[in-house]
């Protein structure tokens, strides 16, 4: 059967790249292979497809032997299924002041699911288990919402890792505390890469209750996966995804994109590469007169401090964020796409803006 005729165009070049997201990045080659590989035929719907159930054994390969993997189409709808599936009506979710779920999801968590976030202000965006006692309190206080869970981010959004012995550390407070800990993981690979380990080092390993994995900033099309790892911990996660509006249909095609990054090493391939080049970008900003990194650089992220004026000039030739736009502050992140030549260029660039 000869491929069909398309009208379609290109309407964007493809050579340009900037340091706004890893969301703006494309999809990997091998990734589009898979899809159009699992797009043949008729496949049944809903979660019951072949590529589905292979899926299992892959996210056990790395999570163990009892986790379970609920694909879902975004890190949001991931994060709030997951949250769900560990707390009450009446519950609430200590989570850094800075986490995404908090600045970043539009108050999916408090409107979708109806989860009372409890924040604490951290100096690199990680929690400890005194910052954690901050909010841990007042479970028979009938005017509070129970604390009940501890979210934290791996690696966090201020672009900081924590090593697998203060997330056992966390993990081993809370649960003492009588809370579970849920896991963001929206660049989990990124993280397994900065440290050099599996991620079950960092996860099952350390008894991290249930995780958000992420695809998308990874590489993916879309689609993420909630992975329960306690299954004493997680009740109805079945309805509670379709529940939430993330069960998808033609599953397949999340399953087998998730299947492609881990089957293998494409997902540490990626997110190694990405660290990499935050790496040579940090290198090359140490190195302009006036310029401040602000937090350790330690993944695909680098959050830098300079002139308000410079950052206007420099964002017409390039893409990124203000992070703090009173403070002057912005944040440069770096993909599974982004080239030596690309880092160099920004460089070179802020070097002239800052001359100027």
């Amino acid at each position: 059967m000869n491929p069909p005729k398309t009208d379609a165009r290109r309407h964007h070049d493809p050579d340009v790249r900037g340091f706004a997201s890893d969301n703006y990045a494309g999809t990997h080659p091998e990734v589009l292979a898979a899809l159009a590989l699992a797009n043949g035929g008729h496949q049944i719907s809903y979660g019951e497809d072949e590529y589905t159930e292979h899926l299992q054994q892959v996210i056990r390969g790395h999570f163990g032997a009892s986790a379970e993997a609920f694909p879902v189409f975004n890190g949001t709808g991931a994060n709030v299924v997951a949250l769900q599936a560990v707390t009450d009506r009446w519950g609430a979710v200590i989570c850094a002041e800075s986490a995404h779920i908090n600045v970043d999801e539009g108050g999916a968590p408090e409107k979708v699911a109806g989860i009372k976030l409890l924040t604490v202000p951290t100096p690199d965006g990680k929690l400890t288990p005194e910052l954690i006692d901050r909010q841990a309190f007042g479970w028979e206080d009938e005017h509070r919402a129970m604390p009940q869970v501890v979210s934290l981010a791996q690696n966090t959004e201020l672009g900081t890792v924590y090593t697998p012995d203060e997330i056992r550390a966390i993990v081993e407070h809370a649960h003492g505390l009588g809370m579970r800990v849920h896991l963001d993981g929206a660049r989990i690979a990124n993280a397994a890469a900065s440290l050099n380990v599996p991620m079950r080092t960092f996860t099952n390993a350390v008894g991290i209750d249930i995780l958000s994995f992420g695809g998308t900033k990874n590489g993916a099309l879309f689609g993420e996966a909630v992975v329960v790892l306690n299954q004493d911990a997680v009740r109805h996660m079945k309805h509670l995804r379709k529940l939430s509006m993330q069960l998808a249909s033609k599953m397949r095609f999340v399953s087998v994109q998730l299947e492609a990054l881990l089957a293998k090493d494409l997902w540490l391939r990626n997110a190694r590469h990405a660290n990499e080049m935050a790496q040579r970008l940090a290198e090359g900003v140490r190195a302009v007169h006036g310029v401040e990194i602000l937090y350790p650089v330690q993944a695909n992220a680098v959050f830098a401090r300079l002139p308000h004026d410079v950052s206007e000039r420099l964002q017409k030739r390039f893409r990124f964020y203000f992070w703090d736009e009173a403070a002057g502050d912005v944040r440069w992140m770096c993909s599974f796409d982004t080239t030596e030549d690309d880092v160099d260029a920004f460089v070179a660039a802020l070097k002239e803006e800052m001359a100027r």
